[in-house]
């Protein structure tokens, strides 16, 4: 399924008539996997997971949106793992070091940001459905105890050491590929 869904990805670029880039990051949600490829070559595999509602590119839906992205813009580069952020910015403190850590915690955005931009107008760009205006992240998660199981509201959650290897290899502009469901 996962070359699958690189084939995709290449058929949504032509429709659209965007050019590639060097390294694309494709979400096989079904698979629970976020594959970093350059060119045609699978590089790596990384487990995720997503939204636990259904998914959607409706804002307020607080579902995973799909189709095409691109990272917008990085957060966190110097972070330790399981720093906490609120608007991208970090908090100072991790998520572990908090006296309610654990299963009881709010879901937070720790350890480091990739905000997602949609490019396929009407469908997650645009009003009423434009994930870079909801907020729509790749981001660590503070409940590894239970990953991948679906908790986010929308984004994708990644563990930290992942999550952390990808940051160093991605950059703004990369695309990223999300399956439809």
């Amino acid at each position: 399924m996962l070359r699958g869904e690189f084939e995709a990805y290449c058929r949504c670029l032509e429709r659209l008539g965007i050019k590639a880039t060097e390294n694309v990051l494709v979400a096989e949600l079904g698979e629970k996997k976020l594959c970093l490829w350059r060119r045609t070559e699978l590089l790596t595999r990384y487990p995720v997971s997503f939204s636990k509602r259904e998914r959607s590119c409706r804002e307020g839906s607080l579902g995973t949106p799909w189709g095409l992205h691109e990272i917008a813009s990085r957060h966190g580069q110097t972070a330790p793992p399981g720093m906490m952020f609120v608007g991208r910015e970090a908090t100072g403190q991790c998520w572990q070091d908090l006296p309610d850590a654990g299963q009881g915690q709010p879901c937070q955005v720790t350890t480091r940001i990739l905000r997602l931009r949609g490019l396929e107008a009407g469908l997650n760009a645009g009003p009423g459905r434009d994930s870079c205006d909801r907020y729509i992240y790749i981001h660590g998660t503070n409940h590894p105890e239970v990953f991948p199981e679906n908790i986010s509201s929308g984004c994708l959650l990644m563990l930290d050491d992942d999550l952390i290897d990808l940051f160093a290899k991605v950059e703004v502009g990369t695309h990223v590929w999300v399956s439809h469901p």
